[in-house]
Parts: structure tokens; C-alpha cells; sequence
């Protein structure tokens, strides 16, 4: 089977970044909460390599630990949302047009009509701004994605005949959804968690950026962006780099979930 070209480019962009992140676990070339006034806004090279920031902190560093920090939460989030809704677009399709079909799709419209953002700002007026009400906020709003598509694929296959053999032979509805419903949704579902993971990493960067994120001193794309914003016009690197990383990263992540669907969508297989 060919690999499609969007797959291996998406995987390597992904990986390089991942590889940033897990590097920055036990090396970054300068201490990313060192303040060095005397280099502030220093250009790229000269001893660094992207340049400093406003506090004159090493920008590769920053870059490096707030790949960790998205990475992170994006996928703490999207487990959320697959640990959840899966069950949930089970237990759906399962009872179609029953009460319990409906009671969990209404609710899905419920969580649908407050965007991430909206969520987070309820849970941190309680619980104040921090990584984990951002993860908590994107997660919640994953759930009802993971619902839907799990429902979608499992009721275009409830009507096979694989499924009423299972239903003939005596099998709980319960044990078909586990033993044969969701054995044959996994490739959507991979698909759809590459996507929920690249708009997590977007999510977070974009409650970052309004301070709903993660708190300084953890280093943040969303964040530098916005401490940035004032000082475009006098080191235009300081926005440019995690502008930069966050397209990179989303953009691999979207090429993959593209490449994978090539590969693991029979459909989308027998039209080439």
C-alpha cells in the first residue's frame, strides 16, 4: 500500500516538534525562567538561535517548553473527549430512537452551543485561570465530537449483516458495541482524534492567549503571542517564532489526519 506524501511530510513536522517538547524535558539551551535584561530582544544568532524576548529569555527554550505545555494539554483533552463520548456515541447508536439516544445527542447540542472558550471562562470564574481548567474546558467540549462521530459510524454498521448474525446468535447489545461495533469504527476514530488534537493544540494556544491558559511562569505559545503583540514593530521574531510553531504543528497534524484517512478509509481506498 503507498503511503500518501501529506502523511510522511504531517508525520515529520509532527515529530519534530514532539521531539522538541520531549528534549525539553531534561535540556534547553538556556534555563527558560532566567531573565537577562542586559539581552533583551536580541536578534537570531549571536550565541541564540531564535533570538531573546523582552525579558531577554532564550525564545528556542520558550519555544521548546511551550511545545511540551500544548502538547500536553491537547492530549490529556482529547483522552478526555474519547474516554467519554465513545461510551456515549455507543450507547447512542445502540438505542437508536430510544429515550436514552435522545437524551445524549440533546445534551451533545447543549455542549455545542458554548464554544471551548466559553466553557473555560465558566470553569475559571470558579475555579480560577490555570492548564488544567484549559484541558478540563477542551476536553468537555471534545466529548460531544467524539459522541457524534462514534454514533454516525456505528449506525451505518448496526445494519449489516455481520451485526444480526451477532444479534441472532444472542449477543447483548452491549457485547456486539464492544466486540464488533467498536473494532470497526477504530480507523474513524483515530482519524478524528488526530483532527480533535491539532484544534486542541489551537485551543489551547487561543486560551492562552487571553490568560485563561497556563499561568507564568510555564512558557505558552498563546501566550507569548500575546505578551508579544505590543513589541511587532521592534523584534518582530518574538511573534513570528510561536505564530510560526503553532501553524507548523497544526498544519502536520492536519496533513496526517488527511494521510491516515487516505489509508484507513476503505471507501476513499477502491476510488484510486
Amino acid at each position: 500500500m503507498k503511503v500518501p506524501a501529506q502523511l510522511w511530510f504531517g508525520a515529520a513536522l509532527s515529530s519534530a516538534f514532539v521531539v522538541a517538547a520531549l528534549v525539553s524535558l531534561v535540556w534547553t539551551p538556556y534555563p527558560v525562567d532566567e531573565l537577562s535584561i542586559d539581552q533583551r530582544m536580541r536578534l537570531p544568532g549571536d550565541g541564540y538561535v531564535l533570538g531573546t524576548d523582552q525579558f531577554g529569555r532564550d525564545m528556542l527554550s520558550m519555544l521548546m517548553v511551550g511545545a511540551r505545555t500544548s502538547i500536553a494539554v491537547a492530549i490529556v483533552a482529547v483522552g478526555i473527549g474519547m474516554a467519554f463520548g465513545v461510551p456515549l456515541g455507543l450507547l447512542a447508536a445502540a438505542n437508536r430512537g430510544k429515550p436514552v439516544d435522545e437524551i445524549v445527542m440533546r445534551t451533545n447540542d447543549l455542549v455545542f452551543a458554548f464554544p471551548s472558550l466559553v466553557i473555560a471562562i465558566l470553569i475559571t470564574a470558579v475555579f480560577g485561570p490555570s492548564a488544567f481548567n484549559a484541558i478540563l474546558a477542551i476536553g468537555i467540549f471534545n466529548i460531544p465530537v467524539f459522541a457524534r462521530v462514534t454514533r454516525g459510524g456505528a449506525l451505518s454498521l448496526w445494519t449489516l449483516d455481520f451485526v444480526l448474525s451477532a444479534r441472532v446468535a444472542g449477543k447483548s447489545r452491549l457485547r456486539i458495541s464492544l466486540e464488533h461495533i467498536l473494532a470497526n469504527i477504530t480507523n474513524l476514530l483515530i482519524v478524528q482524534g488526530t483532527i480533535q488534537f491539532s484544534l486542541g493544540i489551537l485551543a489551547e494556544a487561543g486560551l492562552s492567549y487571553v490568560g485563561l491558559g497556563a499561568q507564568p511562569p510555564t512558557p505558552s505559545w498563546g501566550r507569548m503571542l500575546a505578551e508579544s503583540q505590543t513589541l511587532v514593530s521592534l523584534a518582530p521574531h518574538i511573534a513570528a517564532f510561536p505564530g510560526l510553531a503553532i501553524v507548523l504543528t497544526v498544519l502536520g497534524l492536519n496533513l496526517m489526519g488527511d494521510g491516515l484517512r487516505d489509508i484507513l478509509d476503505p471507501r476513499l481506498r477502491s476510488t484510486r
